[in-house]
């Protein structure tokens, strides 16, 4: 069982360096990042942006030990970054990364050509981002309780059944049956629909409005029903959909196999998965390394989030999880690419569902 998140709040304004140290911990982080190997002053001084000796660069290298931003795994190693040390080269040193020509092509083709319902754009959606980078990747999609509803309509079965449809701004079709204690004739379960329709819309499962009366009592014993039968469609304890890609490539990006069931372990409890990339959101953070995201299975783990906004209002989230010495530049390049272009699908795909359920439309009469 895994426990509550304790979040730790990342190094930011206030954890300074000066340029030279600054200089010689990106060397470091950039080096370390590509060779998971303890990096030495002779690798260092190889870097461009490094212009002092040998003896400076290993002075500075064990004052970047001291105030926590390095570590030396063993007494004859080079040095390795910390969460502090990551972090500072992610909030201080990174350059904006840019997805290469290939990847951008690659991102555009998928979404123009992709087809299905949300649930198959999101899950492919998933696929692709781990294809980019590397990392699992993580979608969580808007829930359906939140999507608007954009059109209501009673489609009478016989005279005493029936079925309440409505259909969903992400394209979602939600319907119910319906039993009526008298018969019901065609023009009734239109002026229901009808009724329905100017109420409803806009609106949510989660929060199914009041229905004014119409003036007709067999409409409003109709609208009644509807409402009820609606309101529990949106059911206690349902979620925004998680769909994970990728999470074979765990395995080759971490060296103890405990970790790599660990991660597994919090990949399969979705409610896990919304919290902790909701929480890296909501604390204006795009990345959360280490010890930060507060789940000690996943302290060796950084997380990478770009959020999914429709209409603009957040509707989910795409994330990347890896080790604390990926890419940062290149995944949240990735993240980012890959969230505005699903935001982009998603609010296309919600205006066809409003197009299609624009009056004049059937609605038996």
């Amino acid at each position: 069982m895994t426990s509550e998140p304790t979040p730790h709040a990342p190094a930011r304004k206030g954890d300074e360096l000066d340029a030279r140290k600054a200089a010689i911990l990106e060397a470091i982080v950039t080096e370390y990042i590509g060779t998971a190997q303890p990096v030495g002053s002779s690798h260092v001084a190889a870097a461009q942006s490094v212009t002092v000796s040998p003896a400076t660069i290993r002075s500075e290298m064990v004052a970047l030990e001291r105030d926590g931003y390095l570590v030396q795994p063993h007494t004859s190693a080079g040095r390795v970054p910390t969460d502090k040390g990551y972090r500072f080269f992610v909030d201080h040193l990174a350059t904006p990364g840019q997805l290469g020509p290939q990847q951008r092509e690659k991102v555009s083709n998928f979404f123009t050509g992709v087809q299905g319902g949300i649930e198959d754009v999101l899950e492919r959606t998933s696929s692709l981002l781990s294809d980019l980078t590397s990392h699992a990747a993580v979608v969580v999609g808007p829930s359906h309780e939140q999507a608007p509803i954009r059109s209501v309509q009673v489609v009478g079965l016989s005279p005493t059944r029936a079925l309440i449809v409505a259909v969903l701004s992400d394209g979602a079709v939600e319907n119910r049956p319906l039993e009526f204690s008298t018969e019901m004739d065609d023009e009734t379960l239109s002026n229901a629909s009808a009724h329905l329709q100017r109420i409803f819309s806009g609106s949510t499962l989660a929060h199914v409005p009041d229905i004014p009366k119409s003036g007709n009592s067999d409409v409003d014993s109709i609208c009644a029903l509807a409402k009820t039968t609606l309101s529990a469609a949106a059911k206690p304890g349902d979620h925004e959909p998680v769909y994970v890609g990728g999470p074979s490539r765990l395995a080759g990006s971490f060296d103890a196999i405990e970790t790599v069931r660990g991660v597994l372990t919090i990949l399969e409890q979705q409610l896990v998965v919304v919290s902790l990339l909701r929480d890296v959101i909501e604390r204006g953070l795009s990345v959360a390394i280490g010890s930060e995201h507060g789940y000690e299975s996943l302290a060796s783990c950084a997380v990478v989030v770009a959020p999914i906004e429709v209409d603009g209002q957040r509707a989910g989230a795409v994330g990347l999880l890896g080790p604390t010495r990926m890419d940062y530049p290149a995944a949240m390049a990735a993240a980012d690419v890959v969230g505005r272009q699903l935001s982009e699908r998603i609010e296309a795909d919600r205006g066809a569902a409003e197009r299609s359920a624009s009056p004049g439309r059937d609605t038996r009469g």
